[in-house]
């Protein structure tokens, strides 16, 4: 049985690619090794969002490199939206990898893999969904389900519609279908994917037509399914039905992630993000109104260029006067094919870093003193396994999306009551109480 080793870079949506390449593979007869040097098929699933990612990549292709000259007979793959956004400049600067795809043509892999072709192969055309593929998960009793593949935004700094295409939403039947399928396997608990969520629908034939907030409670329907989760909605197109579903709808959690990317209005112009600080901020508001319990969160770029030291106090005042649970925080780095790369004023690295160091200890301080409202409640929590930090609690995560490190007994998928003891920034910590079996 020949055998693949695959590494996957970036977001949820990656690793979801990456659930169906060895779901593929499987069915072809493949074993997974956890080894690269043991591997037939050396498989990368990349991502280009931020130059870190690039980086590690590359010094990762630089050992695959090794492992081939040591076997010729190795096949050395590479997926993913940085293999998009190269193309064929991949054979060129990498010619030691045989077969490059991007993430719209996940099943050409099966077909390189099985045709009787010698020489290196590239695909990539946008094509369908990956969801007829069989897909092998991470843990049985979560899924994550794309809904919509691409992006029309045109944000100055992201490379994602040149590497994932135009939005195209995928038809709701099919998307109830796949889930219908998981519940049956076990899943009690499915993320809903799409680079932007709640624009969901509006490409869909006259007949067809659903909005995101009606996918919603079509999902909140299927029996089995006890958490709905979903990434990434964008807050121009955050709507009030959508905000009422998370009140009404029992399955959806509550959880909000509400990218910000800057508290300045210029700043976001300047990234074509097409909504302003108070538009951001109204949205907030009703956030907090329909759902005063949410656990909100986002995403933040410290030293866009041109970012004034005024600028970034907005995004400081806005961190403080929305209190987040969490936030990514990311220091902007120029990607190729993007409107910012060729912007004036870029701001030296020692700026940005400095911005970003205030950032992140205003962040985790709000973070921290938010998790405190939990103290003393009892919270669901859906177990995932053993803490990553001690082998005798139990790890699992809230329906707010916090996760909870707790004494007690409790296998992976159930769901048990804890009682929260402590809080950080990051984490809780409690007992369990009552623990209900999968089933």
């Amino acid at each position: 049985m020949k055998t693949y080793n695959l590494t996957t870079f970036g977001c949820q949506m990656n690793e979801h690619d990456s659930e169906r390449m060895k779901g593929m593979l499987d069915s072809l007869g493949y074993r997974e090794t956890p080894s690269r040097e043991q591997a037939d098929l050396i498989l990368f699933n990349t991502c280009s969002i931020r130059e870190s990612a690039d980086n590690r990549f590359i010094g990762h292709l630089g050992e695959a490199k090794r492992l081939k000259t040591e076997d010729p007979s190795r096949i050395v793959g590479v997926g993913g939206c940085w293999s998009q956004s190269m193309k064929e400049r991949v054979f060129e600067q990498f010619p030691f990898v045989d077969v490059a795809f991007g993430p719209g043509q996940i099943p050409r892999l099966a077909e390189f893999l099985t045709s009787d072709s010698l020489s290196a192969q590239g695909y990539f055309e946008f094509e369908s969904f990956p969801g007829h593929l069989p897909m092998k998960r991470a843990r049985e009793f979560q899924a994550w389900v794309q809904v919509s593949v691409g992006c029309n935004c045109r944000c100055a700094y992201c490379i994602v519609p040149s590497t994932r295409g135009r939005e195209v939403s995928r038809g709701a039947e099919d998307v109830i279908a796949e889930i219908e399928r998981v519940a049956a396997d076990g899943v009690r608990e499915v993320t809903l994917l799409g680079q932007n969520v709640n624009s969901y629908g509006r490409d869909l034939p006259r007949g067809s037509k659903c909005t995101f907030a009606e996918l919603l409670a079509m999902v909140d329907a299927v029996e089995g399914i006890d958490r709905i989760r979903y990434t990434s909605p964008h807050p121009k197109d955050m709507r009030e039905d959508v905000v009422r579903a998370h009140a009404q709808l029992p399955s959806l959690c509550e959880h909000i992630h509400l990218p910000l990317q800057a508290g300045s209005s210029r700043i976001l112009k300047a990234m074509k993000r097409t909504y302003d600080r108070g538009r951001y901020l109204d949205r907030v508001a009703l956030i907090r109104e329909l759902v005063p319990d949410c656990s909100l969160t986002t995403d933040i770029i410290v030293g866009f260029p041109g970012e004034t030291e005024a600028e970034f106090a907005e995004t400081l005042e806005v961190v403080e006067q929305v209190r987040y649970d969490s936030a990514f925080t990311f220091i902007f780095s120029p990607r190729r094919g993007t409107a910012a790369a060729d912007y004036p004023d870029q701001l030296p690295h020692a700026v940005k870093r400095e911005r970003m160091e205030r950032l992140v200890e205003a962040v985790q301080r709000i973070a921290a003193e938010r998790a405190q409202r939990f103290v003393g409640r009892t919270m669901e929590v859906l177990v995932e396994g053993p803490s990553r930090t001690d082998p005798a609690r139990v790890r699992g995560r809230t329906r707010h999306n916090k996760a909870v490190n707790f004494v007690g007994s409790a296998a992976p998928g159930e769901f048990t009551h804890v009682e929260i003891e402590s809080a950080t920034s990051q984490t809780l910590a409690g007992s369990a109480r009552v623990a209900t079996p999968v089933g």
